[in-house]
């Protein structure tokens, strides 16, 4: 089992409600989505693992297990010119859940026409693999988002 944890402050949304059609519906895999607190912040790592992928505005974190968790800060930020985005460590860096990996200002993703939802994404999992899966209500950074079994 992996415990994935809310990257970010926000309200959980989930998928369905990412106004992206590759996300809402999980074409990327499963998981929930939300709905950042719109105010600057550092989003955190949800597992315990190594960085295998970092974008400005995403990035992809695999566990001791393979299981990779996809952070998306945004959608459509990939056509953002990196402004507001500040990653704080190298890929192939390792890093526990919690650890900051990107700076960013949900307020710029807004000011620049872009939505500032963020899916958190198990990538490669299988059709109900996760369970208690939170898809509404308050989250802070570190809250268990879901359980990847």
């Amino acid at each position: 089992m992996t415990t994935v944890t809310s990257p970010l402050a926000g309200r959980a949304i989930g998928l369905a409600a990412v106004p992206d059609a590759v996300f809402s519906a999980a074409l990327a895999g499963p998981g929930t989505a939300l709905d950042p607190v719109r105010a600057p912040a550092a989003a955190v790592a949800p597992v315990d693992g190594v960085v295998v992928s970092l974008l400005p505005h995403a990035f992809v974190v695999v566990d001791a297990r393979g299981r990779g968790v996809l952070t998306h800060l945004g959608i459509d930020t990939v056509r953002l010119p990196g402004g507001g985005f500040e990653p704080l460590v190298a890929p192939g860096g390792t890093v526990r859940r919690g650890d900051a990996v990107v700076r960013w200002d949900p307020r710029a993703v807004v000011a620049a026409g872009r939505s500032p939802v963020c899916p958190v994404v198990a990538l490669e999992a299988a059709a109900g693999s996760l369970t208690e899966l939170v898809e509404d209500g308050d989250a802070r950074p570190g809250d268990a988002l879901f359980v990847w079994t």
